[in-house]
């Protein structure tokens, strides 16, 4: 066994499952770190020394050894299962580690944790920070978006090692100090919602092409990869070519139609939810991408649903045009994806006390993770031209998008309907728009519905103050002074 007892190394990992190897394999390859590597079992840190010799790791056999083999302030990063496993690993680097030292969750926490070990670290003087890290198994080895949180003083020693490693875009490492505390794990939990709802969109463009036209996953692959070169360019149109130009090697059809059409899901998505609720904010895309991967993962429901009515159906008469249609709805919802998924970042700042810049995160997220897209650029000038946009799609540009495509964003939604498709994102996308602009909404009726079972008050358009309807009395209105 190596032996690692020399403050060598500027960086360590704890986690030698796929994502960690490849994180520190990408950080060894990086000019200016030397990296630690350390894992429960050393049986599977020797499985990395052999298959990648030409990294030079310093590797540990216990967190003694782990920690004397790094130089102060003593950097790692934990890439392990998140929940208990993560707990154990702070609660035996805090047992080696030193004041000043810094310990980086590079999983998939959830925020609340991260604030909760940020602040129990913290009493022992070291420094904790949450690391949304994006991209994947590739991204990991290749360079990931990164999205840190932790204290100023943590990120003086960490921002350089992250810019080593991160994906570049014109010239710019895509990782920014993202604000204290838990906020690195709030924008990367943002992050996967936006990415739950972009790809219900796309699956809900491949169904509606497929089901209106008849067409085989091999072309509908074509279209993608013309889309691809276009407004749409992001990895995730890319890799959807990729997936639907696959043919099966054992039963020789596509390889999309060989595959259980029930989603899985690792929880962020929920947790997005969940946070969007507490918080008020609405992303109703985003939940119904969430809950498509609910319906599609309850086969009995299904199957006893499969005999229900449905409407009788109508061949697309002009293909090329209703595939158009599809290609501006799928544009259009997700632009109100984002803007989703921006609010309740804004939201999450203002409840937590965080400083993040809206920029900037669009900006990291250019490369390296999986919602990257060419249009990330425009919310990143959205917010140059106005850091107080108070929602995304009334940004100029985004605006002028969604001028050009609600018409066919509309017909698209109504011959789902009419044809009995599910494209649960876009309809209650194209809602949430309409909602947005209308004059009025049903809201007043709802809050006279309270204020007659419940007293619950309602205010008044034409006048200060908060009333309630004496309903079970005279129907006198009179003026509240508790709003309950």
């Amino acid at each position: 066994m190596a032996e690692a007892t020399q403050a060598q190394a500027n960086i360590g990992v704890v986690g030698m499952a796929v994502m960690g190897s490849n994180l520190a394999r990408n950080l060894a390859s990086r000019e200016g770190n030397t990296v630690a590597i350390f894992n429960r079992s050393y049986e599977k840190t020797q499985t990395v020394l052999d298959e990648h010799p030409e990294a030079e790791f310093l590797p540990a056999s216990s967190y003694e050894e782990f920690a004397a083999s790094l130089s102060k302030p003593r950097t790692a990063i934990i890439m392990v299962q998140a929940g208990r496993g993560t707990d154990a690993v702070i609660d035996a680097l805090t047992e080696v580690f030193e004041p000043g030292d810094i310990i980086v969750d590079g999983g998939n926490a959830l925020f609340t944790d991260t604030i909760r070990r940020e602040k129990a670290v913290r009493e022992t003087g070291i420094n904790f920070v949450g690391a949304g890290i994006s991209g994947g198994e590739e991204g990991a080895l290749l360079g990931p978006s990164i999205m840190p949180g932790g204290s100023a003083e943590a990120w003086e020693t960490l921002g350089p090692i992250l810019k080593s490693i991160a994906a570049v875009v014109d010239g710019e490492p895509c990782v920014t100090h993202v604000g204290t505390d838990g906020a690195g794990h709030f924008v990367k939990m943002i992050h996967n919602g936006i990415e739950y709802a972009d790809m219900q969109l796309i699956g809900e463009a491949y169904d509606l092409i497929r089901r209106g036209t008849g067409k085989t996953p091999a072309e509908i692959s074509e279209i993608f990869t013309e889309w691809n070169k276009g407004e749409l360019e992001s990895y995730l149109i890319e890799i959807t070519a990729e997936v639907l130009r696959q043919v099966d090697a054992k039963t020789g059809k596509p390889l999309v139609d060989v595959i259980l059409d029930q989603a899985g899901s690792k929880g962020t998505g929920v947790w997005t939810v969940q946070t969007a609720l507490d918080l008020g904010i609405p992303v109703s895309g985003i939940a119904e991408a969430v809950f498509a991967r609910s319906v599609s993962s309850k086969p009995a429901q299904r199957a006893a649903a499969a005999a229900l009515p449905g409407p009788t159906a109508n061949p697309v008469e002009d293909v090329d045009g209703f595939i158009e249609g599809v290609r501006q709805a799928l544009y259009a919802s997700k632009v109100i994806a984002y803007s989703q998924g921006f609010d309740a970042i804004v939201a999450g700042a203002e409840q937590y006390g965080w400083d993040i810049k809206k920029g900037e995160i669009a900006k990291i997220w250019r490369g390296g993770c999986i919602i990257r897209a060419r249009f990330l650029n425009r919310i990143t000038e959205a917010y140059a031209e106005n850091p107080g946009l108070v929602s995304l799609v009334t940004a100029p540009f985004f605006t002028d998008v969604v001028a050009t495509t609600q018409e066919a964003w509309r017909n698209v939604v109504a011959d789902a309907a009419h044809a009995g498709i599910p494209a649960p994102v876009f309809a209650s996308s194209l809602a949430y728009y309409d909602s947005l602009r209308a004059d009025r909404l049903p809201a007043a009726l709802t809050q006279g519905q309270r204020d007659f079972f419940g007293a619950h008050t309602y205010k008044r358009v034409d006048m200060d103050g908060t009333f309630h309807t004496l309903w079970s009395g005279d129907r006198t209105e009179i003026e509240s002074v508790d709003s309950h």
